[in-house]
């Protein structure tokens, strides 16, 4: 049977057979074992408690502190019961009761309460102050440690698994706290038992010896009264023992190592105290009356343990102090440059009054938010969004926050605190301060959070802070999200589909395409918000159309071709899909203005044709827009990269399509024709 498996019903069975001890008569013989059973558990614990690291290495010590306490009083029971019937409740007891001390009951009892003095007073009273404490300040820095761990994760320091470990190791440290200051009662409870039990004891084996057996009084007490105080030093032991591994479990301040090697390592290091230690020991020696030997001895051991290990620290200096110099000797070191050049992907930066948002223990849930939005992005786009750096910074003007990218600031926003931000036309009633939303533009007012309801009454939309930095950063990270999709993450998404479809892998890269290479496209395709989530088809899109050759222009065109119904989906409203087409003519003429470049095809054509047509375009596009829909324009696919590039300065949110990513069960609702002149374009 394995350990898992003894542990599971051994325990059980033990507890249960504790309770039967209450009831059932015992042999002596057994009497005997459990006892010894029991000061050797005592003794284990103790020496456990000496060797573990931290306090949650033995985290079961509350409930096994519980479980020694029963097992030690259904063993009074026993005793006590054998002891009043019989006279004799086996050899153990009996030696202690003779032999340990004396046959006195005088000393027997001195003892026995020098004993109970010792672990109720002291022992048990100082560690259940120091468990009281120490669950109390546990429970008042979990919201720290626990915002602590959250901007670690989002910092990057940490992974998910790590966070969540942390998570549960501060849990279960503040549990543990908890129970440890409950299980000290036990301890002091056991104490008292102790006494009571004993004087029990005392009087009614004097009433059993004298009224029953009709003993003498001097007989009576020498067969019950010194198995009495036996069966209390027996008990009393092995709960001073757990008492001291109680106090030693909760005093715990280091997890570096055991106690053992703490206390030598610790001690050792303060040289100075042991020679000065020492020197004060032998100095007690010219004292007249006081016996030289045991001075003499202790002192010059000290002595010469001090100069010993002032010759080992000496030595120890003096080998790390070649590499301390080559550390702290160049500042200016490869190394530490390296450190402070490195540039985040994605930063927040808060000021010092919106600090409350990234703060759990104040109510602020932006972290989680975050977070939330790293999974969104990654299912919706397919870009694992790096870890968002959140820090404050005392150089922002009061409730402003500001994105950076890579180092560089790209947006900048405003949450002012204790206010919302209501967006919509009847806001003149409202008192606040009008700005615009930070995503669309829109006119908005940031109104106290006492006016919430009214704002909504009058038909505003209402977006609290933190809604409102999220969407920022979202906004933010879906526009610039080429520029967040590095080689390395091209590498794990390849490196994770090469799991589930390595064929699919192998067969692109490296024969095909270079890492490189699918980047770009990648980058290309989340540049016009095209979700790349879809590896698996993109890849094989891209393996069919490199074999004809490397151009990257052709390339994205066909993963967007193969990506067609996603993308068409993303600007559907109402299972239809609006869109603008391009005058037949037109279209003709700029497929033969189509030019290779260096970033890409241009068309080259007269500029005032162009400017008429992104004139014409941009009017269509507007009254599309009026009338509340999302309009596309598609255009044949040869043309559609160049125009898209085109198009971008006037109408930077105007989606481009080809006509080989119309598929799909939509509706074509056709809005208009960009048409021009003939002289326009003659």
């Amino acid at each position: 049977m394995g350990a898992n498996r003894l542990g599971q019903f051994a325990l059980p069975a033990a507890v249960v057979a504790v309770v039967f001890m209450m009831i059932v008569p015992l042999p002596t013989v057994i009497i005997d074992l459990l006892i010894a059973c029991n000061i050797t558990g005592a003794l284990l614990v103790l020496l456990v408690s000496m060797f573990v690291k931290r306090p949650l290495d033995f985290a079961v010590f509350p409930a096994l502190l519980l479980i020694a306490t029963l097992f030690r009083l259904a063993l009074n029971v026993s005793v006590t019961r054998r002891v009043l019937l019989d006279g004799f409740a086996g050899k153990v007891v009996e030696s202690f009761g003779h032999f340990v001390i004396g046959g006195s009951l005088v000393v027997g009892l001195v003892i026995f309460l020098i004993l109970i003095i010792i672990q109720f007073v002291v022992i048990t009273n100082g560690a259940g102050r120091v468990a009281e404490v120490g669950a109390r300040f546990t429970l008042d820095a979990m919201p720290g440690k626990q915002m602590a761990i959250d901007a670690d994760l989002n910092s990057g320091h940490i992974n998910e698994e790590e966070a969540r470990r942390r998570r549960a190791e501060v849990t279960a440290e503040a549990d543990f706290y908890g129970a440890m200051d409950g299980g000290s009662k036990f301890v002091k409870g056991d104490a008292v038992a102790a006494i009571v039990i004993t004087v029990v004891n005392l009087v009614g084996g004097l009433l059993v010896g004298i009224l029953q057996k009709h003993l003498s009084i001097g007989d009576a007490i020498h067969t019950y009264s010194l198995l009495t105080v036996g069966d209390g030093l027996v008990s009393q032991i092995p709960a001073l023992m757990l008492s001291v591994a109680t106090g030693l479990i909760v005093t715990r301040a280091t997890a570096s190592s055991d106690m053992g090697t703490d206390v030598f390592q610790q001690l050792s290091a303060q040289h100075r105290a042991l020679r000065f230690g020492g020197i004060g020991v032998l100095a007690l020696c010219v004292i007249p009356g006081i016996p030289k030997l045991p001075f003499l001895l202790v002192g010059g051991t000290v002595v010469l343990l001090s100069t010993r290990l002032a010759a080992q620290e000496e030595e120890r200096i003096k080998n790390e102090l070649p590499a301390i110099e080559a550390a702290t000797s160049s500042p200016d070191s490869a190394e530490s440059l390296i450190d402070e050049m490195r540039v985040d992907p994605i930063e927040l930066e808060v000021a010092y009054d919106v600090v409350d948002l990234v703060d759990p223990s104040g109510g602020g849930d932006l972290l989680n938010r975050v977070k939330a939005l790293r999974r969104k992005l990654a299912l919706e786009i397919g870009l694992v969004l790096p870890p968002v750096r959140t820090r404050d910074d005392l150089d922002l003007p009061l409730s402003t926050y500001r994105i950076r990218l890579h180092g560089v600031e790209v947006a900048r926003g405003s949450a002012p605190p204790g206010c919302v931000l209501a967006i919509g036309d009847g806001l003149d009633g409202l008192p606040g301060k009008f700005t615009q939303e930070p995503v669309f533009g829109l006119l908005a007012k940031w109104v106290g959070a006492e006016l919430q309801h009214q704002a909504e009454l009058s038909g505003a939309t209402v977006v609290d802070r933190a809604s409102v930095v999220t969407t920022h950063l979202s906004e933010v990270v879906r526009e610039n999200a080429s520029q967040l999709l590095g080689r390395e993450d091209v590498r794990q998404l390849s490196e994770a589909m090469r799991r589930r479809n390595p064929v699919v892998v192998e067969d692109l890269t490296p024969a095909l395409l270079t890492l490189g290479e699918i980047q770009r496209v990648l980058q290309s395709l989340l540049d016009e918000r095209v979700p790349i989530r879809d590896l698996v088809r993109i890849f094989e899109a891209l393996s069919q159309q490199a074999r004809t050759g490397p151009d990257h222009e052709r390339l994205v065109e066909a993963a967007r071709a193969t990506v067609g119904p996603s993308i068409c989906a993303t600007y559907a409203v109402n299972d239809g899909l609006s869109v603008l087409t391009l005058d037949p003519m037109l279209e003709q003429r700029l497929v033969e203005s189509v030019r290779p470049g260096d970033q890409g095809s241009n068309l080259h054509m007269d500029t005032q044709a162009l400017q008429s047509m992104i004139a014409e375009t941009t009017r269509l596009v507007r009254g599309a827009e009026q009338g509340g829909g999302i309009p596309v324009l598609v255009c044949a696919s040869q043309i559609r990269p160049a125009l898209r590039r085109l198009l971008r300065g006037e109408l930077p949110r105007l989606p481009v399509l080809s006509y080989s990513e119309l598929r799909g069960p939509l509706e074509i609702r056709t809005l208009g024709v960009v048409n021009l002149v003939h002289e326009a374009i003659a």
